[in-house]
């Protein structure tokens, strides 16, 4: 359990950052200086916030009101850098058994049992140089777990990675925690790795949580326009409200008749890239309101997909279509479409 209500400023940056959760696999995601990483220094005890209050596992680790601060190296926290931030004139071992409070019989005890269970066997003697990528993130989780933390907090862990090597990384990570009873926090900026981790979601934009909720949720039904932009939606434009069941796309050209009520909030509407529908018109058929011209700018032809780009006037929003290989054989016969149809059911109102 995370209870978390925290602000500080940093020069022109503030941060307001709030999160109550039960789910023992949470993810933060946002954009690159949003936040994410400042939130995991203050949860681990790194950075203090100005105020608020941190409370982790029913352990108040931090409560300005009651001047509550529990140093760093109490909190029980493991803390799993970039970098992974290993002692490099250090050999495998030595870096798990850095930091444990008990006898040296003992260390060396935990630390065998950390190579075994993180399949280091051979590789207790070497430095950290002498590894790979994969071998370095074993053991610096070895080194977390070795000391038993409530919380492990994952500050972008796979950035620095080719996407072969992080795919493989991402699922071994996943694997390693799997018998893990606490809590993980991961932060990034990807939402692939954010998807595949976590139960739960929070979305940060400029310092402050945007929404929060189940992972698959968020992504299937984003609520805000940031959380649709961050969860990979290509195409979101401004709206005009007409009233509940009718409004304007200017952007798109386009006018829409919603079975769905349009809430008074909702200031925007998006469509992913590959949930369009293609229309090419029957002789004689007339074109609808509701349909976007496919007037086409460039086309990015990659292995498995054809990104294609347009826009139905020079003051108009770009539309990005996404079209996967199945079509492809049907685009080469009937050529492009005359028009794309937003399906209703595809369509996020955001606000």
């Amino acid at each position: 359990m995370i209870e978390l209500n925290i602000s500080k400023t940093l020069g022109r940056f503030q941060l307001h950052m709030e999160l109550h959760s039960d789910s023992k696999r949470i993810g933060i995601l946002g954009a690159s200086g949003c936040g994410k990483s400042m939130t995991l220094k203050c949860i681990a005890g790194i950075e203090p916030p100005d105020e608020g209050k941190i409370v982790l596992e029913g352990r108040t680790l931090y409560d300005s009101t009651q001047k509550i601060h529990v140093k760093a190296q109490k909190r029980r926290i493991g803390y799993l850098f970039q970098n992974y931030a290993l002692f490099p004139t250090m050999t495998v071992r030595k870096n798990i058994m850095a930091g444990l409070k008990c006898s040296r019989v003992e260390q060396e005890k935990i630390a065998e049992q950390m190579i075994g269970k993180f399949q280091l066997q051979d590789l207790g003697d070497r430095l950290p140089g002498e590894l790979s990528g994969g071998q370095q993130q074993r053991v610096a989780l070895a080194r977390i777990m070795a000391y038993e933390p409530d919380v492990i907090l994952l500050d972008e862990p796979f950035s620095a990675l080719d996407e072969f090597l992080k795919d493989r990384l991402q699922q071994e990570l996943i694997q390693m925690l799997e018998d893990y009873p606490g809590t993980v926090i991961l932060v990034s900026h990807s939402r692939d790795e954010i998807y595949r981790f976590s139960d739960e979601l929070v979305i940060m934009d400029q310092g402050k949580t945007i929404c929060s909720g189940k992972t698959t949720d968020i992504f299937m039904h984003p609520e805000w326009k940031e959380a649709a932009r961050l969860t990979g939606c290509k195409n979101i434009t401004e709206i005009i409200r007409e009233d509940a069941h009718h409004l304007q796309i200017p952007g798109w050209g386009i006018r829409l008749t919603l079975k769905q009520n349009i809430m008074e909030d909702i200031r925007y509407v998006g469509i992913r890239a590959h949930d369009f529908t293609p229309i090419w018109l029957r002789e004689g058929q007339a074109s609808e309101q509701g349909w976007i011209a496919v007037n086409v700018d460039s086309v990015a032809r990659l292995p498995f997909e054809h990104k294609y780009f347009m826009r139905a006037a020079l003051d108009q929003d770009d539309v990005c279509w996404f079209v996967q290989r199945e079509l492809w054989r049907t685009l080469e016969e009937k050529g492009l479409p005359d028009y794309l149809a937003i399906p209703e059911e595809k369509l996020l109102l955001l606000k």
